[in-house]
């Protein structure tokens, strides 16, 4: 995990990277702001689209 409640990040930063069948996925800011709350540990299992972190603008 990269990001940590309470960072502020920009646009594009990369928030934390998920793993594949062996491939790294950056998940990556939609927009500048403040990490309120991140909701995946490392180790989670999480479905395509799920929502992995809230940051506040």
């Amino acid at each position: 995990m990269l990001a940590k409640v309470g960072d502020t990040v920009q646009e594009e930063d990369q928030l934390m990277i998920l793993e594949s069948m062996k491939m790294e996925i950056p998940v990556l800011a939609p927009s500048a702001g403040k990490v309120i709350e991140l909701l995946a540990d490392e180790g989670d299992v999480v479905d395509e689209g799920a929502v992995v972190a809230v940051i506040q603008f």
